[in-house]
């Protein structure tokens, strides 16, 4: 079982060997990828630093068509700040005066990246800037991702985008919340609502309008990317067959159709209920109808009481009448500012009885109320079916005068730039590595330069598994029971399988040497003659034909056997009539020699007489007495 037990810790030693290799090969993996990706931005115009991991950091740089690319690395260009008011806003708040600051994250550090922060609590923001080209809904795909790190966690505010759709008209130093857009995407959060935002504005091809169409909320758990303060990747990626993704970190977390899964739907219904249609007054939409045949029973009594007193209590022994259950409060005492004219007479509180405490009661006793057993209530008439029943009433349809369809939605309105446009209740939102693109490969490149790196060193300055664990125990302490079983059981089966096995009195008696006993004179001529009578059986058996040929040569090995333990036997016998109580174990010692084909291991166990013994035994032999009578009730058992 130790064997056993080795095997197992050793199992256990190389798979967490082999577990912390493939998490080493898994970095160095990472950082491969990440200086092969920064070997082809080496061109790039950056301020290059090395963290503490030894992971280099350059700006990303798009490896193929963009439209809008944004690192915040440099010079923050381009971009500009509202200067207009909120409407139909108080004018407190209503400007749009939120602060905005460049600067690098506040934990998980990549040095050299920095990104754009909000700075401000319970105040309007706005800032935007152009796209580098404005992008068409035609045959590409759209595909818009960005960065966003609630470094303070959030209480209430979003963090979602806006493309702004093109217009001669458009002015970013005026961008508010009326602003035309064509998309909104992006997180969204306040009480214990957590969102993810994409709606587009629809065109009306009848009269012109634009009525927003929201998508379906994910079905995933979002709660984790708000609280967890680390950085956090949104992609929404648009496709000319009308169907959209929502990526977290790239993971698709919603996904669906513009045509099916957007609310209010994107096409109209053909019919609608017309309005001026009108229920009937002698419309009967009642599915049961009190029995008008029904009549009140004549013993029916609608006057009993539900409750009445119960006739058979008793009073409780030691019920104190004349003790009110409230008494004024004896260590009250009248403020010093009570004004008996303008308060009235002052009195002390009150407080219970302190006799009623060990009493059963106080004050007049009064009999407990029991449900009335006559008791039936008001009198209604059994419900039957309606035959005047006509079902729910509904208006009738008529075909929709609005209806319209739109078979391809993601024809949208052209954009041409990006703003921001929040209010928050918590500062220092992070937004970073923003990229507007057509191809999935660009965005996933543009992710693993900027994302990727922080994701890796958030990985690495993770607490151990151990902080993790206690941790997760903080928030949920049904997870100590759960630690403690999973300790115990391994401890518990090492234990099992590898303490030593108690011994039993079988092993014991088993492994006991047998004790020599002495044999008397007496005996041992006794047994001699006994000897002399298996000699004869034996010669008789040598003239039988019908034994087989092992059988016949068997008597006469045992004979010299028998001579030998013979005069071992009775060099080792005592003269002494004391000892002599112990002939039956030699006997059977004996006989379990000679049957397991003469072992000698018995024999010479016994020789543990004196001298003096060994000589009586020597003239026992010569006098012709022997020690037979254990060899013959041997040789009697084998035939």
């Amino acid at each position: 079982m130790h064997f056993q037990w080795d095997w197992l810790c050793l199992g256990v030693l190389i798979i967490g060997s082999v577990t912390a290799e493939i998490e080493n090969e898994e970095i160095l993996g990472a950082d491969v990828e990440v200086e092969d990706f920064d070997k082809q931005s080496q061109e790039a115009d950056v301020d290059e630093d090395e963290s503490s991991l030894g992971i280099v950091y350059q700006t990303p740089k798009p490896t193929g068509e963009v439209y809008f690319t944004e690192t915040f690395d440099g010079v923050l260009t381009g971009w500009i700040l509202s200067k207009t008011k909120k409407e139909d806003t108080d004018d407190n708040i209503a400007k749009y005066d939120g602060r905005w600051e460049v600067e690098e994250l506040k934990e998980n550090t990549v040095r050299g990246d920095r990104g754009l922060v909000l700075k401000s609590v319970a105040k309007h923001h706005a800032i935007s800037t152009m796209l580098t080209k404005a992008f068409i809904f035609d045959n590409k795909p759209l595909i818009v991702q960005y960065e966003v790190n609630f470094q303070e966690g959030i209480d209430c505010g979003g963090a979602y985008i806006k493309l702004l759709s093109s217009s001669n008209d458009l002015n970013l130093e005026y961008f508010f919340d009326k602003t035309p857009y064509t998309i909104m995407f992006g997180p969204d959060k306040c009480g214990e609502d957590y969102k993810l935002h994409f709606i587009f504005r629809h065109k009306n091809p009848k009269t012109g309008e634009y009525d927003e169409k929201h998508a379906k909320r994910p079905d995933v758990d979002l709660k984790k990317f708000y609280l967890d303060k680390k950085t956090h990747l949104y992609t929404l990626v648009l496709k000319p067959d009308d169907t959209f993704e929502m990526l977290i970190d790239q993971t698709v977390v919603s996904k669906g159709s513009l045509l099916e899964d957007m609310v209010p739907p994107v096409n109209p219904p053909r019919e609608i209920e017309d309005p001026a249609d009108k229920k009937p007054d002698d419309w009967d939409e009642r599915p049961k109808i009190p029995d008008p045949n029904a009549v009140k029973p004549d013993d029916w009594d609608e006057d009993e009481p539900s409750k009445i007193e119960d006739l058979d209590a008793v009073k409780p022994k030691g019920w104190l009448d004349d003790e009110p259950q409230y008494v004024p409060d004896p260590n009250a005492k009248k403020p010093k500012d009570w004004d008996e004219e303008m308060d009235g007479e002052w009195e002390a509180p009150q407080i219970p009885n302190p006799k009623c405490e060990t009493a059963p009661g106080c004050g007049i006793w009064v009999r407990p109320m029991k449900n009335n057993p006559k008791y039936k209530g008001k009198w209604k008439a059994p419900m039957i079916d309606n035959p005047n029943y006509q079902g729910i009433w509904s208006p009738r349809k008529i075909p929709n005068p609005d209806y319209f369809e739109d078979s391809h939605p993601f024809e949208m309105t052209a954009v041409s730039a990006i703003g921001l446009e929040l209010w928050s209740m918590t500062s220092d939102i992070y937004f970073d590595n923003f990229i507007i693109c057509s191809e999935k490969e660009v965005a996933d490149r543009w992710a693993a330069d900027g994302w990727g790196l922080k994701k890796l060193v958030a990985s690495a300055n993770e607490p151990g598994m151990f902080s993790q664990l206690v941790t997760a125990a903080e928030d949920h302490p049904w997870l100590w029971v759960l630690y403690v079983l999973t300790l115990a059981l391994p401890i518990g089966l090492g234990v099992l399988f590898c303490w030593p096995a108690k011994k039993t009195d079988e092993d014991i008696e088993f492994k006991k040497p047998a004790i020599s006993k002495a044999i008397t004179k007496g005996e041992i001529k006794q047994d001699r003659e006994e000897l002399e009578d298996d000699e004869i059986d034996l010669e008789e058996e040598k003239d039988n034909e019908d034994i087989v040929e092992d059988e016949r040569r068997e008597p006469e090995e045992t004979k010299g056997e028998l001579v030998k333990d013979t005069q071992k036997m009775e060099r080792e016998a005592s003269p002494s009539e004391d000892e002599g109580e112990g002939v039956e174990d030699i006997d059977e010692e004996e006989e379990n020699g000679v049957a397991d084909g003469g072992q000698e291991e018995g024999d010479k166990s016994n020789k543990s007489g004196s001298e003096d013994e060994m000589k009586e035994d020597d003239e026992s032999i010569s006098s012709g007495d022997g020690p037979l009578k254990s060899v013959r009730k041997r040789r009697v058992r084998k035939d």
